[in-house]
């Protein structure tokens, strides 16, 4: 797992059942040292309370914090002692994700050891969304409002701001960037992870709302754009950053990137440092969502430690607070800002709720799901055979109301999924029903070729399919689409068979489920993995006949009554499975 900064520690602890009258914060070779001048007590015992806060954050909290126990702070009458730590979120993340028994994708295992906090402050809502979405069903953190505010927007140097985008005179829009990013004179744009940063989450999100909102229900974020940001893609913000123009030398400005997504605080801490060429904060048109620093007081608080994180919150959200944010270079929740803000040219005022939903109103659990298979689908290579089901149960009507059948909203979800995949990725369409080939239960459309070849040929097939009469020779299709695969294995990708289908295997001149297992269970190669991925769309499909198929290949079934949902399913099963690629 990497972390999206460099890490910092900031401790500001109690004095027991001592309670102080005074506190000096101060920064010696960039820690926070807090040192407490005794008084009479005015509370006995003591509360430690534990916060995380990322790491732009923690010196504004850390501060905060030791004004209230200098001036006493205290619940019922017992003194609280409160340690603020920064915390990256990706490894919070990581820790709460393993402690509810889930992983989220792209984030990687918690480092051993590593305990949580009490009291969470992320940059964004987003982090506790996805562990909640990625099926840990007991993580109910309390509170979660903001206490702070960062908008999502695109640094740009100032002369390719000006020269490009027409900065500070206006703001850039969705589909301007794309053209700016993926246009005959490409700028040279890149993004941090979003499956680890909050930002490039943003992002995604932002993407997927923009293709809603055009009429596009595509079950992705625009591809064009992420692949685009993807070839200048880093792990860390910090590198990001360190990749803009180091001088005001031409050459430099040339060669060095001309554009990433980041956050206003991002931009404002870079050019605090008077760099030589700086960073102009390009804002989006609509906005993305914000960086929202929800204030979350993660499960098994204890009832002293809830009421104290309640205390302290208080304190965050007090009038004397946004100052503190402002010289940390960031906003309040409702986007204004206190004394001492340094408001970039062309920055709005108070902010509106970000594209995709805001801390409040958070984004539904499938645009989570769609902005992670978004990112998988942009930086992993694939190789896939894809078979569609043909049978006479695909003529049957899907339970959406609008008079579609099962097939055709197969086909449109299969349609928008081709346009996921770059050109250099290998995939084949095959149909099977039964006997369209003589005997043989499936037909070829298109064999396994770069879409550079093969894109034109897989879009017009897509589109002259239809279900027929026949039956279902499910097994006998699995087990030569999945030699089909072997045979022409990739290094380095992801190797799959994706199967949709609207029944169970009814061919009864076919080998049976049992042949099917044992034969797989012989030459499956697990250093060579092909992942048998199967979509099932309708009632009539039995999950319990599906499973064993796609256990023995490591791969995974799904099943929908709603096959306009196929697509989202099939993204999902990609990301569920990273490790097959080798």
């Amino acid at each position: 797992m990497v972390s999206g900064r460099h890490r910092m520690r900031i401790n500001l602890h109690g004095t027991g059942a001592v309670a102080s009258a005074t506190a000096l914060v101060v920064v010696v070779a960039g820690g926070w040292f807090g040192y407490r001048q005794l008084a009479q007590p005015a509370c006995s015992g003591q509360v430690q309370l534990t916060v995380g806060a990322s790491p732009e954050l923690a010196p504004a909290v850390g501060a905060a914090a030791a004004q209230w126990m200098a001036d006493g702070a205290a619940v019922g009458g017992t003194c609280v002692a409160v340690d603020v730590s920064a915390a990256e979120p990706v490894d919070v993340a990581a820790t709460a994700a393993a402690e509810h028994g889930v992983q989220l994708p792209g984030v990687g295992r918690a480092e051993g050891g590593a305990a949580n906090p009490d009291v969470w402050v992320p940059d964004s809502s987003t982090w506790l969304l996805r562990i909640k979405n990625a099926g840990a069903s007991a993580f109910t953190p309390g509170n979660g409002a903001s206490i702070a505010r960062s908008p999502v927007l695109v640094a740009v140097p100032e002369p390719v701001a000006s020269s490009r985008l027409g900065w500070p005179n206006k703001t850039l829009t969705w589909p301007e960037l794309l053209l700016q990013v993926s246009g005959s004179k490409p700028l040279r744009a890149g993004i941090v992870d979003p499956s680890q940063d909050a930002v490039g989450f943003s992002t995604a999100l932002s993407l997927t709302a923009t293709d809603e909102a055009s009429g596009n229900a595509a079950p992705t974020a625009n591809p064009g754009m992420l692949r685009a940001l993807a070839t200048g893609r880093s792990a860390l913000r910090d590198d990001l950053l360190a990749r803009f123009p180091g001088s005001s030398d031409p050459t430099a400005i040339v060669g060095g990137l001309d554009a990433a997504v980041l956050s206003e605080e991002d931009v404002m801490a870079y050019n605090e440092r008077k760099p030589p060429i700086p960073l102009a904060a390009v804002y989006l048109d609509p906005p993305p969502m914000p960086l929202d620093y929800p204030y979350a007081v993660l499960p098994g608080a204890t009832p002293a430690k809830q009421a104290a994180a309640k205390a302290l919150f208080e304190v965050l959200t007090g009038p004397g607070f946004r100052d503190r944010l402002a010289e940390r270079s960031l906003r309040a929740p409702d986007g204004s800002w206190g004394d001492g803000f340094k408001t970039p040219q062309g920055a709005p005022g108070a902010t509106k709720p970000g594209r995709g939903g805001d801390g409040a109103n958070g984004p539904a659990p499938t645009a989570l799901e769609r902005a992670t298979s978004s990112w998988s689908i942009a930086t992993q290579s694939v190789r896939v055979l894809c078979l569609i089901d043909v049978s006479g149960s695909m003529k049957r009507l899907a339970p959406t109301g609008d008079g579609i059948t099962r097939g055709q909203a197969t086909l449109a979800a299969a349609r928008r999924g081709l346009d996921l995949f770059n050109d250099s990725s290998p995939v084949g369409l095959w149909t099977f029903s039964t006997r369209l080939v003589g005997n043989q239960d499936h037909r070829e459309l298109a064999p396994i070729n770069p879409l550079s070849v093969n894109r034109a040929r897989i879009e017009q097939e897509l589109t002259t399919i239809r279900p027929g009469k026949g039956g279902l020779g499910l097994y006998d299709t699995m087990l030569a689409a999945y030699r089909e695969a072997q045979n022409g294995w990739s290094p380095g990708r992801l190797n799959a068979v994706v199967v949709f289908t609207a029944g169970g295997n009814d061919d009864d001149d076919g080998i049976s489920q049992q042949k099917l297992l044992t034969e797989l269970k012989r030459i499956v190669d697990f250093e060579r993995p092909v992942p048998v991925v199967i979509i099932g769309v309708g009632r009539d499909v039995s999950l319990a006949d599906l499973e064993p198929i796609t256990k023995v290949t490591g791969g995974g079934s799904f099943v929908t009554e709603d096959p306009t949902r196929s697509g989202d399913l099939f993204l999902k099963a990609i990301v569920l499975r990273p490790s097959t690629a080798r």
